[in-house]
């Protein structure tokens, strides 16, 4: 599956987005990323707000926030690099504009290597969701400066998750008694 990188900004003062639609609160970022069916777009401060608060939105699915993204936006509101184009997004659906998970990259990187995670709540599971947003943010990975390597640790107990990272081209290099390690290197330049 394909995916874009595209730019938009916030709603133009002539064309205000309604704080019920999932454009209210662009990020100051500005970059969607786009997949066929999702759209990754980084946390607002107003979506930040909302998850932490315990303010649903009438554009989040019905079991959003998960547990999970809930510390995936505290992390977020208490780190600034999260908030980069290289950090933390919410996972919409293209049809119907509805938040239906969180994903992103560690940011910075560590010797050129950013660790990825993502969640997607249970009503929108089994449908390959993960995995696509995982393959398109995988691959936008390597467009920052420096950055070699995107690795994921997963608890064995979790074996489905694993199968998304394997589907997002990493691959199983270590475990322990708890956790398998996945990685993926970009390729080498080809020699001119």
């Amino acid at each position: 599956m394909s995916s874009s990188f595209s730019s938009s900004s916030s709603p133009s003062p002539a064309s205000p987005a309604s704080p019920d639609s999932p454009d209210a609160g662009l990020s100051p970022s500005g970059t969607d990323l786009l997949t066929a069916r999702l759209l990754l777009r980084p946390w607002s401060d107003v979506e930040l707000a909302a998850v932490l608060d315990g303010t649903p939105q009438p554009h989040w699915a019905a079991d959003f926030p998960a547990d999970g993204d809930r510390v995936i936006a505290g992390f977020t509101a208490e780190n600034p690099d999260a908030r980069g184009v290289h950090g933390q997004r919410q996972i919409l659906e293209r049809d119907g504009g509805r938040v239906v998970g969180a994903i992103g990259l560690f940011w910075p990187p560590s010797d050129g290597s950013l660790e990825i995670g993502y969640g997607i709540v249970p009503s929108r599971r089994g449908r390959g969701y993960a995995s696509e947003a995982a393959r398109a943010l995988v691959a936008f990975a390597f467009t920052a400066p420096g950055v070699h390597t995107v690795c994921a640790d997963v608890e064995l107990s979790n074996p489905a998750s694993g199968r998304v990272l394997e589907k997002a081209g990493l691959v199983r290099w270590s475990s322990d008694d708890r956790l398998a390690r996945f990685r993926l290197t970009a390729p080498e330049p080809a020699a001119g």
